[in-house]
Parts: structure tokens; C-alpha cells; sequence
């Protein structure tokens, strides 16, 4: 990750529609991103009866499990949808909420896979994703350290690369939520990468995390955020991905060009420039003493003696005329 990896999710934005999921590949394949993220949900393997809204929508589904069997969609179509990430040449990641999700996932080829918020104290996962994945990105939303901890260990014990994100979950995450100070407290614990995963709907939160050195950013999209799903008011639309990629590469560039402040040879024609020298403001006498209010400063520098030395000016006496306006320098003393 020599540069920060960005990753773009639809999770369920596509509404369960395979011709949406697929627009939004093409929407933001030109933005800058690194990869795009889907959500790989089995109704049946997943949910039951039991199964409560997070957000309820009227007029919509009207239990969890119809919502996530209409999420659904085939392993033809979930392989579709990787080689055209690929086409792109873009990393298709996937969250899986069941172990027939990454059974599903394993089929057509997929080794980089996110474990939600959700998941992250699923032993039996974990241990099924760690054994074949390549790549494994671990969402914190809802985990303390201490249950990370046992999170990290169980991946650990296996061969995949492994990163962390800092993220709240929370729909939309208001600044006070955004947990910015944990991305260094994830790194220094547990040595690793480590990003951060934006649920706030704005540019603000994942260009801070940058700034303060994340190497991954997670952030969902929507073509609008008044579309009836339950992230639409949590994510970025189209043209703020596009907005959000141009500041992330720019900071990027900041930090990978660090300003030496102890070297200002570049500034030295602009510092005659702006600088400037000694003048008296009045018509002077040879034989006068030069008091402060006989001086002012003017553009350029070198022409007189320096601004700040205009002490050692100060009670000397004139051996030459000076005009208004006139640069001082020794000859004239």
C-alpha cells in the first residue's frame, strides 16, 4: 500500500437490481478508486424469522428476510460483477454475512474479502475466510480493543494480509463519532494497516483520516441520497466520490513531499522582493542624528540596510545629505 488504498461500496444500493449494481461499477470506474465493495447476502443462511429491521421503510419489504432475499443475487451474476470491476481494473472486495456467502465467493475466484462490523466476533468465519483468503480487511464499528484483540489472533494464525478500519456505526456518523484518534490507537496495537470506514455522507471525515494517516478509506455510494435505502443518507453520490478521490490523491501527495523549513534557498528572489530596506522619510542634513522617526521600511530588499537592523542605526550621525525616500546604507555614515 504504498499509496492509500480507496474502496468504494454499493453494498446494498443497488436495491437488488443486477443492471444498478453494475451502473454503479461503470458510474465511478474513472474516479481514482482502487477497488469496489459489495455486500454477498443468502437470505436463508442468514436471516430467519427473528430477524429485526435496522431501518423500516413503509411500503417496502415487509420482513428482514424478504429484504435480504431480495438482495440476493445468483454466483453467475456476483461473477459477472467481479470481471467488471476487473475490467476496469478495479479490486472487487466482498463482504460475506454467511459461510455459504464465502463458499459463494470462493466459487468464482474472489480472495480479498472485508468482515463487517457485524461479523468480527464470528470465530467460525473468520477461521473458514482466513484459511483461503489472500487479503482480509476488518471493520471495528462495533468491537472494543479487548474483542479485537481475540479477532486479530484468530486471522493472524493465517498467511492472509491483513488491515484494520476504524469506523462508528452509526447512520450517518455525526463528527463526534467519527473515533479519528482511534486510527492511531489501532495502529500501535496491533501493527498493521490501518484505514478508516466513513458512514458520515460527506468528503470531511475521510479527508481527515488521510491527513492523519490512514492507508485505506471505505466509503459507500448512492446515486442520490434520497433513494429508499437504509445507507442512501450515509453515503457519497457519484460526483463526491469523483471530489472525494482528487483531495485524498492531493493530501497524498502533501504528505509523500514533506516541506523542509529549515531550507528557504527557493524563496531567495521572492524574499528581495517582499523584503525591503531602510529609508528616511524626510529630507536629511549631513551632521543630523537619525532617530526612529526618521525611518521607514521599502521594497526591495539589498538596496539599503536591513529592516531589522534598524537599531544599529539609531543615534548616528549622517556624513552625507539624504534625500526623502533615500535607502540607507554605511555610506552614509
Amino acid at each position: 500500500m504504498d499509496n492509500i488504498y480507496m474502496i468504494c461500496e454499493v453494498g446494498q444500493a443497488h436495491e437488488g437490481s443486477i443492471t444498478l449494481a453494475h451502473a454503479y461499477i461503470d458510474a465511478v470506474a474513472k474516479s481514482g478508486i482502487d477497488a469496489m465493495k459489495f455486500q454477498v447476502h443468502i437470505a436463508e443462511a442468514e436471516s430467519g424469522p427473528y430477524d429485526s429491521f435496522r431501518q423500516v421503510f413503509p411500503f417496502a419489504d415487509t420482513t428482514r428476510m424478504a429484504y435480504w432475499k431480495r438482495m440476493e443475487f445468483t454466483k453467475a451474476q456476483w461473477a459477472e460483477l467481479k470481471q467488471h470491476c476487473e475490467y476496469h481494473g478495479l479490486d472487487f472486495i466482498a463482504s460475506p454475512f454467511s459461510i455459504a456467502a464465502v463458499d459463494l465467493l470462493t466459487e468464482i475466484g474472489v480472495s480479498r474479502f472485508k468482515i463487517g462490523s457485524g461479523e468480527t466476533e464470528n470465530l467460525l468465519m473468520l477461521d473458514k475466510i482466513g484459511a483461503i483468503a489472500k487479503e482480509v480487511i476488518v471493520s471495528s464499528g462495533m468491537s472494543t480493543f479487548y474483542e479485537l484483540d481475540e479477532t486479530i489472533a484468530c486471522l493472524k494464525k493465517y498467511s492472509c494480509a491483513l488491515s484494520i478500519l476504524q469506523c462508528t456505526t452509526a447512520y450517518p456518523t455525526d463528527p463526534s463519532q467519527w473515533g479519528l484518534n482511534v486510527i492511531e490507537e489501532l495502529k500501535k496495537r496491533y501493527q498493521l494497516p490501518t484505514g478508516f470506514s466513513d458512514h458520515s455522507g460527506g468528503l470531511f471525515a475521510c479527508l481527515a483520516a488521510a491527513t492523519l494517516g490512514a492507508r485505506l478509506l471505505e466509503f459507500h455510494v448512492t446515486f442520490d441520497k434520497r433513494m429508499l435505502s437504509p445507507d442512501a443518507s450515509s453515503s457519497l453520490e457519484v460526483d463526491e466520490v469523483f471530489k472525494l478521490v482528487e483531495g485524498v490523491r492531493a493530501i497524498e501527495h502533501a504528505l509523500n513531499n514533506p516541506v523542509d523549513k529549515s531550507d528557504n534557498s527557493a524563496f531567495r528572489i521572492l524574499k528581495a522582493q517582499f523584503g525591503k530596506s531602510l529609508v528616511v522619510n524626510k529630507f536629511m542634513q549631513k551632521g543630523q542624528l537619525i532617530c526612529m522617526d526618521d525611518l521607514e521600511s521599502k521594497k526591495p530588499a539589498g538596496l539599503g540596510i536591513p529592516p531589522n537592523d534598524y537599531s544599529q542605526v539609531l543615534g548616528r550621525v549622517l556624513t552625507q545629505d539624504a534625500q526623502q525616500w533615500d535607502f540607507i546604507t554605511e555610506n552614509h555614515f
